[in-house]
């Protein structure tokens, strides 16, 4: 299907714009993969933890994730299948990167929860499910690794119910575990796919369709599975959920599924059962109201900057996702917040660190945009409409802090150009003690292990050893207060007082009860536990 015999709307109407979250380790990145190689964008799926390969996940393009074997940035991902045109957004799955995760599903229009088979749903699932609950978008649960020994399918629904508050509606079900998985019953199919990891996969499951008490199915499966599946698909056909599309596209129930994505088993079927469910984007809500898709203004917001992605170009890239209307390399667009007009003219999309120079992209489309550094996260661009905004995404409070500087007063230059890039992309937040200069800052991080990208970055994208020194503080506060004076306001010991990128007072605390005290002591005082989001 080309581009020449599709209209505006058949264009939009064939996207499916999702992310992908899990808890660390789940196998969210192999999942991430396997659509790849199906969809043809690449030709072989190398997982992290392989040890037949020596390649890296192709969606893991930053050089501490291959060494690390996580994802600690989200990467955007485009391919085609089955005339569907598809943006995966994969997210870091790590605590500590949650912020990134956040911002990541503002821009997507359902997401893909995957659970591994042996441990349930973990911390993290539960966080990134929060957040999909809060926006009300449709959630697909692909539960993983069941060609390990892991837990009861009935005891993983019941998990799914009880910790996260959502019924689920399984698609298919497994028969067996582990050694003795033998493969799934497609219950909309009424078929049987059996498993065969002889070739990790690499081919599609054979098919057996039947009636489940056809004699056939015993002879495959055993007496003991077969009555088992029977038993468990009666259970499931009285006291399970019934499949409600209505309920699924409020995010109310999930639609789930068993496979092994490390051995592509089940890979396929739910790609395809997803597609078949989901929905193209859908209107976006604005300070004007809600912004449909379909209409002929191109809008987008900025949901996710980075700088760096290509070594030898020192570059930086400011994620767009598309909202409404048709995007054409080099149009002019309105840039809502900075009230002035910006051109289009390098638009890329990505395959992990590959990038496609494009033409025209449309509503659910993600597009890079080169940025010379005016772009903001949460940004609005739009064609005609030059008060239209999009709602801010909000940044979430540090945890963690520390002071940093340069070993070398010569590379000041180099360190205060990399502090201020990788803070704009949202991965850290800079603040500075007033009347001191800015030889030495204080980086606030929402998770630890940020500290070690931070410094691994400015060594190896800046060139910049630093000196970090952790503080004692766990809670930051922005001060509003009329006619705010540093010198007059009245301090705890263990309190810290430094200002903004906007020289806005902010105050750091190792306790609650210097909280308390700050509030008892400084009359018309006001605390925020955020920044001011437009």
């Amino acid at each position: 299907m080309t581009e020449q015999n599709l209209s505006f709307i058949d264009e939009v109407r064939r996207r499916r714009t999702f992310a992908i979250i899990s808890h660390p380790d789940a196998g969210k990145t192999t999942l991430t993969e396997k659509f790849l190689l199906y969809g043809g964008a690449i030709r072989s799926a190398g997982s992290v933890k392989s040890r037949r390969s020596q390649k890296h996940a192709v969606s893991d393009w930053m050089e501490i994730e291959k060494q690390r074997g996580i994802s600690v940035t989200s990467s955007v991902l485009q391919f085609e299948y089955n005339n569907f045109c598809i943006n995966i957004l994969d997210t870091p799955g790590h605590q500590d990167f949650s912020e990134d995760t956040y911002r990541t599903l503002m821009a997507a229009d359902s997401a893909v929860m995957v659970i591994d088979s042996a441990k349930g749903v973990e911390d993290q699932t539960k966080k990134l499910f929060q957040v999909c609950k809060m926006r009300g978008i449709p959630i697909f649960t692909f539960i993983n690794k069941m060609d390990r020994t892991g837990r009861e399918p009935f005891e993983l629904l019941e998990d799914i119910e009880n910790v996260l508050g959502i019924r689920s509606c399984p698609m298919n079900w497994p028969i067996g575990s582990g050694k003795d998985f033998k493969g799934v019953y497609n219950r909309h199919k009424e078929q049987i796919e059996v498993f065969d990891d002889g070739n990790h996969g690499q081919s599609i499951a054979d098919a057996i369709k039947g009636d489940l008490t056809d004699e056939k199915f015993n002879d495959l499966l055993g007496e003991e599975l077969h009555e088992q599946l029977m038993g468990d698909i009666e259970l499931l056909d009285i006291a399970g959920d019934n499949f409600d599309l209505d309920k699924i596209l409020k995010g109310e129930l999930t639609p789930l599924f068993f496979g092994s994505a490390l051995t592509n088993f089940g890979v396929e079927p739910f790609l395809e059962s997803f597609l078949d469910i989901t929905m193209p984007p859908t209107p976006r809500t604005s300070n004007l109201g809600e912004i449909d898709p379909e209409s002929d203004n191109f809008s987008g917001f900025i949901f996710k900057i980075q700088a760096n992605m290509d070594p030898a170009h020192r570059d930086r890239i400011a994620f767009l996702r598309i909202c409404s209307g048709k995007f054409e390399k080099g149009m002019a667009v309105n840039h809502v917040q900075r009230n002035k007009k910006v051109k289009l003219a390098q638009p890329q999309q990505f395959v992990a660190q590959d990038r496609v120079m494009v033409t025209s992209a449309y509503p659910g489309d993600i597009i890079g945009i080169h940025d010379p550094g005016i772009f903001n996260i949460g940004d609005t661009l739009s064609a005609k409409n030059v008060k239209l905004k999009y709602k801010g995404i909000p940044q979430f409070a540090p945890e963690h802090f520390a002071t940093i500087s340069t070993k070398n007063s010569l590379k000041r230059k180099q360190f205060l150009k990399g502090i201020t890039q990788i803070a704009q992309e949202g991965a850290i937040q800079v603040y500075k003690r007033p009347n001191i200069g800015i030889e030495e800052l204080i980086v606030g991080v929402v998770g630890v292990l940020q500290f070690e990208v931070l410094e691994y970055r400015l060594k190896n994208e800046y060139g910049v050893d630093i000196t970090m020194e952790r503080l004692p503080y766990r809670y930051i506060r922005w001060v509003e207060m009329d006619n705010f004076n540093a010198s007059k306001f009245s301090m705890t010991m263990d309190t810290m007082l430094v200002e903004n990128k906007d020289e806005e007072p902010v105050l750091l605390f190792s306790n609650e009860w210097s909280i308390r005290q700050i509030i008892e002591r400084n009359e018309g005082l006001s605390l925020r536990e955020t920044s001011l989001v437009e």
